[in-house]
């Protein structure tokens, strides 16, 4: 089994020529809503393990790389305002690119019979709309996929027996069949793709890093899951 690492919410960047969207809204940009704190550190050092991995650094508030083409979120209240002519080439100079050439590696290695784990790395905000979060480590998939469902088993297991204080769940905070880039691919590659989401409550991160004893659980966990797999 290839690992396949990606991170959608690695950055907050707006290019110079959406600069002017945000000019009054620079704040928001540093808040969880403009993207993942300590997703792309995690993403990075993770990446020993990876076949293929591909990371964005432009914030989700310009264009949403996680959401399908038709949804409503795919540009925030900061870009929507763009013409259409505008709002094609964000989606053919970052989304379509990015997308893409992830989509192009799970093909390669499909085509060579070869099966596919693709990590989507995310942190979520430990509070929202005044709820905490019970929840320090979430895995998002699809509970219809055998494949899928096994994997979010053994890595759940994995990540208990190095660090059992840790509450890690299924399908929390959001669920794995939601929409998103994990949902889209599953559509194009059935058999040998499995998709997950790995959620990380971003109270472990700082300065967007991730935490260093957090990351090395991850790390190894997830080297024994793909061990597992050989």
């Amino acid at each position: 089994m290839k690992l396949i690492l990606s991170c959608e919410h690695g950055g907050n960047k707006i290019p110079l020529a959406y600069d002017s969207l945000f000019q009054k809204h620079e704040t928001v940009l540093k808040t969880h809503r403009g993207y993942d704190p300590g997703a792309l550190d995690l993403h990075n050092f993770l990446k020993p393990l990876a076949y293929f991995h591909k990371s964005n650094e432009v914030s989700r508030l310009l264009i949403e790389l996680n959401r399908s083409l038709h949804h409503p979120a795919l540009f925030s209240e900061y870009s929507k305002c763009l013409t259409k002519e505008q709002k094609q080439l964000l989606i053919q100079q970052y989304y379509v690119i990015y997308r893409d050439k992830i989509a192009q590696q799970i093909a390669c290695q499909s085509q060579c019979h070869q099966k596919i784990l693709h990590l989507s790395v995310h942190t979520f905000t430990p509070i929202f709309k005044g709820v905490t979060r019970k929840c320090d480590i979430g895995l998002l998939y699809d509970p219809s996929k055998t494949i899928e469902k096994n994997i979010a088993i053994q890595l759940k297991a994995a990540l208990k027996k190095r660090a059992p204080e840790l509450n890690v769940r299924f399908n929390y905070p959001y669920k794995g069949t939601s929409d998103g880039f994990t949902k889209t691919l599953r559509t194009q590659f059935t058999e040998r793709y499995a998709g997950i989401e790995l959620e990380v409550n971003h109270k472990f991160s700082s300065q967007n890093k991730m935490n260093e004893a957090i990351k090395k659980v991850i790390y190894k966990s997830l080297k024994q899951v793909l061990d597992q797999h050989h």
